[in-house]
């Protein structure tokens, strides 16, 4: 129902009660590895709150390496990177902590009930917690040992989400999630 629909840029952005303005991120010549050389030269964009941008491109032309210059995770060779506002990030590869899943999604934040809720169903988590012994509060094992890859992607991904932040960074997010999973996060998160 429309209580339950939790979109980012219906929901955590108003609740955040961000004002508008201008995301700007300025990237020229970003160096990643010394032996390879520069990876990434003369991008420029600007991306602006309540828009989706997307970064589109075959494997290893440079997605994830973007997504490191904008962080601050790239040795720059030559000009700068602008960021106004905070970022929030969920990687690739989502890594998870040997502590319980709901610590895992609020990584230090503040627990706040109504906002975990809305970022579980968002993140299309609310299922899992049946599944899992003590719900949210089951101790996740090693490396994630007890969840599946895509699993493991959601709770990274509401972690990014749970986070207030001015600017959501999300690399490649529906890449461990099946064809109905993927549709939920993107009707309930992405767009």
């Amino acid at each position: 129902d429309a209580d339950n629909r939790y979109k980012m840029n219906g929901g955590l952005m108003s609740l955040f009660k961000k004002e508008t303005w201008t995301k700007k991120v300025k990237l020229e010549a970003i160096e990643e590895d010394k032996d390879r050389g520069p990876c990434l030269f003369n991008q420029d964009f600007q991306m602006h709150q309540g828009r989706l941008n997307c970064i589109i491109g075959q494997v290893g032309s440079g997605k994830t390496s973007l997504l490191h210059a904008i962080l601050g995770e790239l040795e720059k060779t030559a000009g700068s990177v602008t960021v106004n506002g905070t970022i929030s990030y969920a990687a690739q590869s989502s890594y998870v902590m040997n502590m319980t899943l709901r610590d895992n999604v609020l990584f230090g934040s503040e627990y706040d009930a109504e906002k975990y809720e809305k970022v579980l169903f968002a993140c299309a988590l609310t299922d899992d917690l049946d599944q899992l012994p003590a719900g949210d509060m089951t101790q996740i094992g090693e490396k994630g040992i007890n969840l599946s890859g895509g699993q493991k992607q959601r709770v990274g991904l509401a972690r990014a989400v749970y986070k207030e932040a001015d600017i959501y960074l999300l690399d490649d997010p529906l890449s461990a999630v099946d064809a109905h999973t993927g549709q939920h996060i993107m009707d309930h998160v992405i767009l």
